[in-house]
Order: structure tokens, then sequence, then C-alpha cells
């Protein structure tokens, strides 16, 4: 098998990088080791600045049940609290529910889903093979959607994944008896912090990240819960009123923060495979969406002979790629340092809480501008 653009997971990025490529006419291979619909460990709130993009590629969220979200609640682990206004808004959806609906819009556009487990990419001779467990194919790109952490990192020799890291993520969706599906909050605790917002079907999301020294000495996920967790009152309010709707969380270990090279041996890196900002920004739906318009928009330009040759190509993204997501991610790590040190992070909740101005600029920084179509 050929292709024009071979793309290495079906998540956001992945599926939103294929259906930009295949209207404009580029022969796309997608693979997705897993079948959908499935849950994803993931925050589920993305900002609005994807709106003007997602709608210029017939995707409608809110067809599909989409929250609506325009306030922030945020509090420190002692219970103090603070709200805003989101300067821009966004929207809450699950995981389960938007990769279903991209990838029928995938299929409807053409794009070949191949559920397979990549193993190994080889570049030579200017072009790619891709040995799957089924397969081999070859491919003029290949984009790299594999996510947080992928078997496939090890394998194409990148960096990050040689070292170990302490952060869990965490998630499940719970019935409630009151939530506002207008806000979005996010809730220190000693150790880490944790996001809640409503999704399509009226559930919540909770998704937290903690550090493994935080979480170990409750030996489960049920324990942290009831006793971790519940260190913040607004987390205990919450789960003491809600009931899970999974049978059990989700969870991934080793989650990396670590600088990730957005182009790697001629491998073009998007969404979480390119780069991930810490999740108290709950920006990181956002990014992958935006990072996939980015790349489709220099491969299409280089089969529109714009651009001359593969280098130009990576060049041209990696530049985009630092104009638009460098600043966030340094200043999502910053943010993260102040939050999970308790007495800075007091600090900076009643210093907020004086100033709606300085709150503002904060969630500026974490969030892009409209993504122009």
């Amino acid at each position: 098998m050929t292709c024009s653009v071979c793309i290495i997971g079906g998540g956001l990025a992945g599926l939103i990088s294929a259906i930009h490529l295949a209207i404009h006419n580029v022969d796309v291979v997608l693979f997705e080791k897993n079948e959908y619909p499935r849950h994803k460990v993931c925050g589920e709130y993305v900002s609005n600045e994807v709106l003007p993009y997602l709608n210029s590629l017939g995707v409608n969220v809110f067809e599909h049940g989409a929250k609506k979200i325009s306030k922030l609640k945020l509090s420190h682990q002692s219970g103090k609290t603070l709200e805003q206004q989101l300067p821009m808004g966004g929207f809450g959806v699950s995981r389960f529910r938007l990769d279903q609906l991209l990838a029928d819009k995938a299929l409807k556009s053409n794009v070949r889903i191949i559920h397979d487990e990549v193993l190994d990419v080889v570049f030579q001779n200017d072009a790619f093979q891709i040995t799957t467990k089924a397969q081999q194919i070859h491919a003029g790109f290949v984009i790299g959607a594999q996510g947080k952490r992928s078997g496939l990192d090890k394998s194409l020799d990148r960096q990050f994944i040689k070292q170990k890291t302490p952060w869990i993520g965490i998630k499940a969706h719970y019935n409630t008896k009151e939530f506002n599906e207008n806000l979005v909050e996010l809730h220190n605790f000693q150790g880490g912090y944790c996001g809640l917002s409503m999704v399509e079907n009226g559930h919540v999301n909770l998704c937290y990240l903690v550090h493994q020294k935080a979480f170990k000495s409750y030996k489960s996920i049920e324990k942290f819960n009831e006793f971790g967790l519940t260190r913040n009152p607004h987390l205990k309010r919450f789960l003491a009123q809600s009931e899970p709707v999974f049978e059990k969380h989700l969870s991934i270990s080793q989650i990396s923060f670590q600088n990730k090279p957005s182009v790697k041996s001629h491998v073009l890196y998007v969404g979480d495979a390119a780069g991930l900002i810490h999740p108290l920004c709950g920006n990181g739906m956002a990014m992958a969406i935006h990072s996939a318009k980015l790349v489709s928009e220099e491969i299409i330009k280089y089969y529109n002979k714009t651009h001359q040759n593969r280098i130009s190509v990576e060049n041209a993204y990696q530049k985009e790629w630092q104009k638009h997501f460098k600043k966030r991610l340094l200043f999502g790590k910053g943010i993260q340092n102040i939050l999970l040190k308790p007495n800075l992070s007091s600090t900076l909740i009643n210093l907020l809480s004086g100033s709606s101005f300085l709150l503002k600029q904060l969630i500026k920084q974490t969030h892009g501008k409209p993504i122009q179509v």
C-alpha cells in the first residue's frame, strides 16, 4: 500500500490532520490501534479559539451536545476560591463523543482509517516505510500523532521516553446533583490539581494530575479520592454528592512535560506527541487541533508546489509551532510550579482575587487567539 501522507494515531490531532488533508485532495492513511469510540484520560474542556477552524472543516460540536462554558472557578487547597468570566469561553465534550464524530467525518472525506498498530517507521530514499502488525506501507510524509506516550516512541529513539517522570493522570465521569454546565472548575490539592467540567450527556468529567509522591501512600485511586482529593473542601463536596459512571477510573502514568521536538528524523509531530501543556491550563485539546491545522497547511503547500522540498516543509512547520505554542508551554509550566507550592499558590490566589484584570491576563497567556481560517 502507498499513500501521500501516513498519520500514526487517531486522536484529536491525527483525525483533524486527516480531515484537513483529505478535504484538500491529499491521499491519507491513518493508523489507530484502538476501535472508536472509547474514553481517554483528558480534561475535555476546549477553548473557543478552535471553533472557526472546526466549522471550516464542517465539524459543529454543538450539534452533538457540547456544553458552552463561559466561566472559570479556581480554588486553593484551603478552600479559598475566585471566579472569573473566561475572555473567550470554551466548550465541554467527551473524547468518547468527539473522537467518534471526527472519525466519521474523516471516513466521509475518504480518509482510510486502519485499526492496526504501527511498530516502526524508517526514512530512506526521500520516503517512509511504515511497518505495522499486519502490513508494510510507503508514504511521502508521516505525521506522528501517537499521543503522550507510545511504544513507538522507543523505536523512533525519542529522548523523553527514556526518562521516568512522576506524574499520573486520572479521570472518570460522574453523575452529580448539581453542577453549573457553564463552569469549568480547577481545584488545587496537595501534590496536584483537578478539573471539573460538564460534557454533552450531562456527566461531569473529573480529571486530575497528581505527583507520584503524593499518590503512592494511598495505594489506590479510590483511597486517594477519599482521603487525598477531599482535603480540598470543594472536591470533598463534589464527591459527596456525586456517583461515578465508570466501573473504574482511567489512568495514565509517566506523563512527560519535557521538551519534545516537533520534527525528528523527518516525522512531523502534532498534539501531545509534539509537546504537552500542563492540564491546569485547560488547553491541550485546543493546541492539538491547532497543531493539526499548522502541519496540514505546510504539507498542502508542498503538494501545491509552494514548498520546493521536504526540508522547507519541516522548517516552516517548526517555525509555526514555536510561534504559537512555545510561550504557552513555558507559561503553563510556571503556573504549575506555583500551584504545587501551598504558600505560593495561596499568595497567587489572594493576588488574583483582588484583580480581575490580572486573572484575565493569566488566562489569556494560556489560550490562543481565534484560529484564522
